[in-house]
C-alpha cells in the first residue's frame, strides 16, 4: 500500500457524507502560535547570515518570529474576534511562560489549543527527551492552562517519527492534522487504534507561501479565491473542509494583514461557508463515520 496509515481511494468514493446544517464548506482557521527559543538555531530564517555561518544567538531571525507574538498575533486575533469567528491555535506549550499574555489571551477568546510540541523543534530531532515524554508534556502544559488536554495535534513542521500516530493514540489524543491526504477527514490505522487525520493545507498556508515560496502578498488571498470556488461547486454533492494556516510573523504584517482581512469576508460572503475549529469538523464526521473497529 502507498500509504501505511490511510488505505488509498478516490476521494469521493468514500463514505456518503451528509453536509453540516451550517454550511457545505467547513473552514478552520488554524493560527499557529509557537515558542521560538532564544538560544538554539532558528526553525526558518528570513535573513540569512554574513559569510553563511549560522549564529547563536540569531537576533534577526528570532526578533522575527518575536514581532508576530507582540504585534502580529493581536491584528489576528481582533480580525477574527470583530467577526465572531472561531479559530483554533497550534500552539507549542512554551509560549505559556514564554509568552503568558498570548496564551491567556486564545484561551480568554475560546480559541481550541491543538497541541504543536513545547518548543518549535520537530519531534525527531528534540534530544535528551523521549518523544512519548514530549507528547505528554506538552499536552499537560496545556491543560494546566485550559482545564483540558487537548483534542488534536499537529506535529512541528508536521514531522513524524514512525511511532508518532501511536504515541498520540496512547496520550488520548483523538485527531491530527500532520496528514494532509484529503478534503475531508480519514481514519487512520495505528497499533493503538484508530486515529482520525483532519484535512489541513499546505497549498493556502502562509509559511509556504511567504517564508518558502517567497510569492507577493495577495497571493493567499488569490489562492483561497479560487478553492472556495472550486469547492463551492463540488460542496453541492460533496462537503469540504477548508483548512487555513496561519502564522502571526508571517499573516500578521502590516503588508499582508489587508489580504488576510480581505480572506474572511470573501469566505463569509459565500452562503456554503461556516467556520469550525476541530472538535466541530471532528464530531460532525464521527457522527456520520464512527471509529472502524480494531482488526
Amino acid at each position: 500500500m502507498a500509504n501505511p496509515r490511510i488505505p488509498y481511494r478516490f476521494s469521493n468514493d468514500g463514505p456518503a457524507l451528509k453536509a453540516s446544517p451550517q454550511g457545505a464548506i467547513m473552514v478552520h482557521l488554524v493560527v499557529n502560535v509557537e515558542h521560538w527559543q532564544f538560544e538554539s538555531s532558528m526553525p526558518r530564517t528570513i535573513i540569512t547570515p554574513p559569510h553563511g555561518k549560522e549564529t547563536v544567538p540569531d537576533v534577526p531571525n528570532f526578533s522575527w518570529a518575536d514581532y508576530g507574538m507582540r504585534a502580529g498575533l493581536p491584528r489576528i486575533m481582533r480580525a477574527i474576534q470583530d467577526r465572531g469567528l472561531p479559530a483554533s491555535t497550534s500552539f507549542n506549550a512554551g509560549v505559556i511562560t514564554a509568552y503568558p499574555q498570548a496564551a491567556q489571551a486564545m484561551h480568554d477568546a475560546g480559541w481550541e489549543f491543538i497541541g504543536h510540541g513545547v518548543h518549535q523543534k520537530s519531534l525527531n530531532h528534540n534530544q535528551g527527551e523521549s518523544e512519548e515524554s514530549l507528547i505528554a508534556s506538552s499536552l499537560d502544559m496545556i491543560a494546566s492552562l485550559t482545564g483540558q488536554r487537548p483534542k488534536g495535534w499537529l506535529s512541528p513542521g508536521l514531522r513524524e517519527t514512525l511511532n508518532t500516530p501511536e504515541l498520540l493514540k496512547k496520550q488520548g489524543v483523538e485527531y491530527v492534522f500532520d496528514w494532509v491526504v484529503d478534503d475531508v477527514p480519514s481514519w487512520m490505522q495505528t497499533r493503538n487504534g484508530p486515529l482520525l487525520a483532519l484535512p489541513y493545507n499546505l497549498e493556502i498556508n502562509d509559511s509556504i507561501i511567504y517564508a518558502i515560496e517567497k510569492h507577493t502578498s495577495d497571493e493567499m488571498y488569490e489562492r483561497l479565491a479560487r478553492t472556495l470556488a472550486l469547492f463551492e461547486r463540488e460542496a453541492v454533492t460533496h462537503p469540504r473542509v477548508l483548512a487555513i494556516g496561519l502564522h502571526p510573523h508571517l499573516m500578521g504584517v502590516p503588508h499582508r494583514f489587508a489580504s488576510f482581512e480581505r480572506m474572511l469576508d470573501l469566505l463569509m460572503k459565500s452562503p456554503q461557508v461556516c467556520f469550525m475549529n476541530g472538535s466541530q469538523i471532528a464530531d460532525w464526521y464521527t457522527a456520520q463515520v464512527p471509529a472502524p473497529a480494531a482488526p
